[in-house]
């Protein structure tokens, strides 16, 4: 009865059965087959389905040798892990913020949808614009910084932690120069840096080389942060 009918649940089957024989709604729970149920989307699939439609926000600090904090605020686009925008600021606030995301993403290609955490720093002026371009936003869960991890390892991961140690005699001009470098439109993270999730290939595809072209150079990127591997003459 219970797989001829899955939608019935036990009360519904035990009424049945009580036109039939005696019998308890305890025992009738005891035996039923458990049907498994769709599974709803996980984060990884909401992701996957919506990569093309969906950019990320996050403020990384940067202290300087004064004990000043700097707010680094990047824009990724999940299409093909893009860094599309980047500033810095010593107080972010909604405004700004608000600005930021039109410089990102004007409205002829707003993206759907946008991830980004929990800072009271976006705020009421911040939701109001994403409105405006119509996208959608999408908070992470509190104390969940992995559902905005791509974001994290593209600047954090890859030139932040490179220059740690050296974090302290950088001043404003400095700190936006080294992130410019890396974060600009023509950037290594957007021309040579590989993506497993890209087939290995970068956020701006690169072709193979073949070996005529000559031997394989190393080419430094951001004063030597990352290097680029090329095939050129002798």
């Amino acid at each position: 009865m219970s797989r001829g009918n899955p939608l019935w649940d036990a009360p519904r089957i035990h009424g049945e059965l009580l036109k039939l024989a005696t019998v308890s709604q305890a025992t009738v729970s005891k035996y039923m087959p458990r049907h498994r149920r769709p599974p709803s989307q996980v984060w990884r699939t909401f992701l996957k389905n919506n990569a093309k439609d969906l950019i990320a926000l996050d403020f990384f600090t940067v202290p300087t040798a004064t004990f000043r904090v700097l707010f680094v605020l990047v824009v990724l686009g999940h299409g093909r892990r893009r860094l599309l925008h980047f500033n810095v600021t010593e107080h972010p606030t909604a405004e700004w913020t608000a600005r930021q995301l039109i410089e990102a993403c004007g409205p002829e290609d707003s993206p759907r949808y946008l991830i980004r955490d929990r800072d009271q720093v976006y705020g009421e002026r911040f939701s109001r614009q994403a409105r405006m371009l119509d996208i959608r936003e999408t908070v992470i869960a509190a104390r969940s910084p992995w559902q905005n991890a791509y974001a994290e390892r593209s600047i954090r991961r890859e030139c932040l932690d490179h220059f740690d140690a050296n974090v302290l005699t950088m001043s404003w001009s400095s700190a936006r120069g080294i992130c410019g470098g890396f974060c600009r439109t023509t950037s290594p993270i957007n021309e040579t840096r590989t993506h497993l999730s890209l087939a290995k290939d970068a956020p701006e595809p690169r072709s193979a080389q073949a070996p005529s072209l000559g031997r394989v150079v190393e080419v430094p990127r951001v004063g030597g942060l990352h290097h680029e591997y090329l095939r050129r003459a002798a």
